[in-house]
C-alpha cells in the first residue's frame, strides 16, 4: 500500500497519529503559560495594591483635599513609597500589555498586522515604564 501524496510537510502532520500511544515530549520553554500565571498573580497583587493605594489615599486624615504637589513630593521622598509605587506601575503596565498582547493574538489575522502591533505595543509599554519611573524617582527632587 502507499501513502497518499499530501500538500503539507512532515512537520504539520501531529506525531499523535503516527505513534497515538507514544509519550508527548516535554516542551522547556513555555512563555504562554507563564504569560497566564503572571496574570493571575500580577492580578492578585494589583488588588492589594490598588486598593491599599486608594485607601490610604482616599480615606486616611482629611481625604483628598491634602493631595497636591507638595504632598506627592514629600510622599515620593520615602523608599517605601517610591518602591509601592513603581511596583504598582511596572505591574500594572505589564499585566495591561500581557492583556492587549493576548487581544493582538486572537485579533489580527496577518503575521505582519500581528508583528507590528505588538512592536507598537513593546514601544509604548517602554515609553510609559521609563517616563513613569523617572517621575516617581525624580519628582520634586529639583526644589
Amino acid at each position: 500500500m502507499t501513502e497518499a501524496k499530501t500538500l503539507g510537510t512532515d512537520y504539520d502532520r501531529p506525531a499523535s497519529l503516527d505513534a497515538p500511544n507514544a509519550p508527548r515530549a516535554r516542551n522547556r520553554g513555555n512563555f504562554e503559560k507563564n504569560a497566564w500565571l503572571f496574570m493571575r498573580f500580577s492580578g492578585l497583587a494589583l488588588i492589594v495594591l490598588t486598593f491599599g493605594h486608594m485607601f490610604i489615599m482616599l480615606m486616611w486624615d482629611s481625604g483628598v483635599h491634602r493631595i497636591d504637589a507638595s504632598f506627592v513630593a514629600d510622599r515620593w521622598k520615602s523608599p517605601f513609597w517610591q518602591v509601592w509605587d513603581l511596583t504598582m506601575l511596572w505591574l500594572a503596565q505589564l499585566h495591561g500589555g500581557n492583556g492587549v498582547r493576548t487581544v493582538i493574538a486572537d485579533y489580527s489575522r496577518k503575521d505582519s498586522t500581528r508583528f507590528w502591533l505588538n512592536t507598537l505595543l513593546a514601544l509604548s509599554m517602554i515609553l510609559i515604564l521609563v517616563l513613569g519611573t523617572y517621575a516617581i524617582l525624580t519628582f520634586g527632587s529639583a526644589s
